[in-house]
């Protein structure tokens, strides 16, 4: 078995802990979209880039409501998480055009939420080839794009009529 450690990770988990703000409360609450990285607002939740990328594009859907599992969640709450999802895959593919998306939610600080009490969707796009040993072996993430581009191109997508 292969094993890939990823200790900027670490770091990211528990710098938040302690200090008693929810970064994605303070977000959402703070009015200003740009600093913050919120691309698109909702009437239940908001979408909003990570601010550590695994890959450019790395958008997360975070209900405005602060709880910490889906069960949790109101249902129109969960039913408009999964839509913008899928508005989340639609953009990703026509600003990026990648080969694959991976979409996912962790429960608990042991199944790999940096954020556990405030529950968020992951939406990344994903290319052959973008994992390699800078990331594994260099401690280090090649994104080919500021987190401003990227803002700004995700929230133009997001602007345009259906």
């Amino acid at each position: 078995m292969d094993y890939l450690w990823t200790p900027w990770r670490y770091a990211y988990i528990t710098s938040s802990a302690g200090t008693g703000e929810c970064v994605f409360c303070a977000a959402a609450a703070a009015g200003d979209d740009e600093k913050n990285f919120i691309v698109h607002r909702a009437a239940r939740n908001f979408v909003i880039l990570n601010r550590f990328p695994y890959t450019s594009g790395h958008l997360m859907v975070v209900p405005y409501e602060h709880v910490s599992s889906l069960e949790a969640l109101a249902d129109e709450t969960l039913v408009e998480m999964i839509r913008l999802g899928r508005d989340c895959e639609r953009h990703l593919r026509a600003v990026y055009r990648p080969e694959g998306l991976n979409f996912g939610i962790n429960l608990g600080k042991s199944a790999g939420a940096g954020i556990a009490a405030h529950i968020h969707l992951h939406a990344l796009p994903r290319w052959t080839g973008d994992t390699n040993f800078m990331t594994a072996v260099g401690e280090t993430r090649v994104l080919p794009e500021d987190l401003q581009v990227t803002w700004e191109k995700m929230r133009d997508e997001f602007a345009q009529p259906r």
